[in-house]
């Protein structure tokens, strides 16, 4: 076999095809999407000498197992996980060659939930509205990986000089999120926001790739009934009926009812999308630049 294709011996609990996602869409209801953790996608491209828009595997807690169908260069990086090529043990954060016919097989993570999986040539699924992402939310973009599923894989990268590792971040023991008050922190009693910027949350098992769900203390309304639908970003904290506040990710949708109370700077979103259930969430209030 020497087509270029990956095909999926085991897919694992929730794995995706992701790039950078699909912005500039939200007026037709479309969310941005894109990998959950950018920094770890763009990285393995850069190891594996793709572009930083080539879309890579994005695998969910228990990781998964793929056999290409021609000779390639692969790097798996975000969430550390065992990773192994035919039972033998290879490195995790830096370039490894894979040979056709070969088995990859990423592991459960060790820490963190999402691992990033990177292809010479990268995943060539068909793009849609200029993406090859996939978004749980609207349905766009390829369905979530299945046991027997083929990949295509774009050509292989001219060679050229490439990053063989680089430093990584570790998944947060505590998540600290600086968020910008606004812009319906007055929909909440002054109580509620001294709580919602100095009390500790932690993340529910409840979250996923639309938005980090928290549990601890209930921010308190100050005003009754609900708002007419607006316009949502990524990294607005929403706060439904139950009080508990929620972070939206990157398939978040792109209008909603419920008071805004602030929203989290872009840059402190990989660490969310890193961080277990249980983990310790700090919100801190931080002036708009």
């Amino acid at each position: 076999m020497t087509d270029r294709a990956l095909s999926v011996v085991r897919a694992g609990a929730l794995t995706t095809v992701q790039d950078q996602g699909r912005p500039g869409h939200a007026h037709l209801g479309v969310p941005r999407s894109g990998a959950l953790d950018v920094p770890a996608a763009a990285l393995v491209n850069r190891l594996v000498g793709n572009p930083p828009g080539a879309a890579v595997l994005e695998t969910t807690v228990n990781g998964c197992a793929l056999r290409p169908r021609s000779d390639v260069t692969v790097a798996v990086g975000g969430a550390p996980c065992p990773v192994t090529v035919n039972g033998r043990p290879v490195a995790w954060g830096a370039p490894v060659r894979v040979p056709s016919g070969a088995v990859l097989d990423v592991g459960s993570a060790v820490s963190g939930l999402r691992s990033y999986v990177g292809v010479s040539g990268g995943v060539a699924v068909e793009p849609v509205l200029g993406s090859r992402s996939t978004d749980l939310l609207s349905g766009l973009g390829p369905v979530p990986l299945a046991d027997g599923t083929v990949l295509p894989l774009g050509p292989e990268p001219a060679p050229h000089a490439r990053v063989d590792v680089a430093p990584q971040a570790a998944p947060p023991a505590e998540l600290v999120l600086r968020v910008t008050l606004g812009p319906r922190e007055d929909w909440f009693t002054a109580e509620a926001v001294r709580v919602f910027t100095t009390r500790a949350y932690r993340v529910s098992p409840a979250s996923n790739r639309i938005g980090l769900r928290t549990e601890g203390p209930v921010l308190e309304r100050a005003l009754p009934g609900e708002l007419a639908s607006e316009g949502m970003v990524l990294g607005a904290v929403q706060v439904p009926p139950n009080g508990q506040p929620v972070v939206f990710l990157a398939d978040h949708p792109t209008t909603g009812g419920y008071p805004v109370i602030g929203v989290v700077r872009t840059t402190d979103l990989p660490a969310a999308a890193q961080a277990v259930p249980g983990t310790p969430v700090r919100f801190v209030a931080v002036r708009r630049r």
